[in-house]
């Protein structure tokens, strides 16, 4: 197997070509920044979206598979409709097209929640739950989903899939959690009444088991999979994890959410904290069925990160 991995400078596409060496497969990483990889294994440059069609054909050539991680996160505040659009979707479904030409086996493209749910929207997501992003990014993603769908069919082929998950937590993550990380390493106490909202995670290890478990397994692709851990945990015990892992008391008090809402909008945090009080509970079943293995200690891994990002500090 020669697999195609785009994104490899990136949190989750560096644990996704260790996974994949470790199996065996011979990897090709295609990046946007190929000078941060350095001079071990096969890299080339990622096209633009609007590179000529030969570029994404040069980078295709000769590999069974290919796993997209590449993408513009919505950790970056300041990008336009435009530049998500670009990168996510058009990108994609261009690279998509020229894989399904002349790769002989799959194609698998890490997306989001984001793309079926809004951040503040509380429900439970698996394949079948209705798409309505609500951002810049959950739309792009959505339409990055459809392009490289759409991209295999018009070649009459049915070997890509779509994975979505959950916030990943691991070394190198950004986001809300970092935010909730760092909240948890203060002497403050915490409303734990306001943190309602309980949520799905999945490790970056886990998110690279379940890529090669798509690209392995004998059964026929779904369009759709859903990957999380479980059980979910609530806000309140994720903060919990990290003060944990930092040695702190876990001090959450008993403030009602009415409370805590007003101060946040005049802080310019109401989204944020919007966002903690939803529940977003993701089902890993299918995956499961097919024989993928989800973490299940979710909390001591969030511990041991604030335990080892503690001792790397300078002191």
């Amino acid at each position: 197997m020669k697999v195609l991995v785009t994104g490899a400078t990136g949190f989750i596409g560096r644990h996704v070509v260790e996974c994949l060496r470790n199996a065996g497969m011979a990897v090709r990483i295609a990046s946007r920044h190929p000078e941060m990889l350095g001079t071990g294994g096969e890299t080339v440059s990622l096209p633009s979206f609007d590179a000529p069609a030969e570029a994404f054909l040069a980078i295709t050539r000769d590999m069974t598979h290919v796993v997209h991680c590449a993408g513009l996160n919505n950790d970056r505040g300041d990008a336009t409709e435009a530049a998500y659009r670009a990168t996510n979707a058009q990108l994609s479904a261009r690279l998509a097209d020229a894989a399904a030409k002349q790769t002989s086996r799959r194609f698998i493209y890490l997306s989001s929640i984001r793309a079926a749910i809004g951040a503040r929207v509380s429900g439970t997501i698996d394949e079948e739950t209705l798409h309505a992003p609500q951002c810049s990014y959950g739309r792009s993603k959505r339409e990055g989903e459809i392009g490289i769908l759409e991209a295999y069919e018009s070649h009459r082929r049915s070997d890509a899939a779509v994975l979505r998950l959950p916030p990943v937590y691991g070394a190198g993550m950004k986001g809300n959690l970092v935010t909730l990380m760092r909240l948890a390493d203060t002497p403050l106490p915490l409303p734990s009444g306001a943190l309602t909202g309980v949520r799905s995670l999945i490790s970056a290890e886990a998110t690279a088991r379940a890529v090669l478990h798509l690209l392995t397994h004998s059964g026929p692709l779904r369009p759709v999979y859903v990957a999380s851990n479980v059980p979910p945990m609530s806000v309140a015990g994720i903060i919990g994890a990290f003060r944990t892992g930092f040695k702190r008391p876990t001090r959450l008090i008993a403030v009602h959410a009415g409370l805590m809402r007003p101060a946040a909008a005049l802080l310019g945090k109401r989204d944020f904290w919007d966002s903690l009080t939803a529940s977003q509970i993701c089902d890993p079943s299918l995956l499961v069925s097919g024989g993928w293995s989800p973490d299940t200690d979710t909390a001591e891994r969030l511990s041991d990160m604030a335990r080892l990002s503690k001792s790397a500090q300078p002191r």
